[in-house]
């Protein structure tokens, strides 16, 4: 998929665009995913690194390192999760809860299904990764 994704927080005061091809989308059952959405899992979307950009409120927002290397984008108003990223892979990774449009593409795997939610059950014919996914 190669275009134009928009998106923003909750409160409106964060807003991006990412221009490019759309890599992988898949739903990430990590612990960590877990705790930062307050849910069984995340629906995440690489981009490129070099086509994202923040139209808004780029002074403000602000990023969690929550393992080495690895930085949660948020908004500090009103919490909500843009964005994570190594900056060593160079892909952005939306969280696809806060994208407004421009995204066509669609999940194509479950991945860390080892830390899944005990009440949680898949209802999809998608594979599953017990670990992250190879080569992203």
């Amino acid at each position: 998929m190669t275009g134009t994704i928009t998106g923003s927080c909750l409160c409106g005061k964060v807003a991006y665009t990412a221009t490019g091809p759309a890599q992988i989308m898949h739903h990430c059952h990590c612990r960590t995913c877990q705790k930062t959405h307050s849910s069984a899992f995340t629906t995440t979307v690489g981009v490129s690194w070099d086509g994202f950009e923040w139209v808004s409120g780029g002074d403000v927002v602000s990023y969690f390192e929550s393992s080495p290397g690895k930085r949660r984008w948020f908004c500090p108003k009103c919490g909500s999760h843009l964005m994570a990223d190594f900056e060593a892979d160079k892909i952005r990774r939306l969280r696809v809860g806060c994208v407004d449009g421009g995204l066509t593409l669609k999940p194509d795997h479950h991945i860390w299904t080892s830390h899944k939610a005990d009440w949680f059950d898949f209802d999809d014919d998608l594979p599953h990764a017990p670990e992250g996914r190879p080569g992203w």
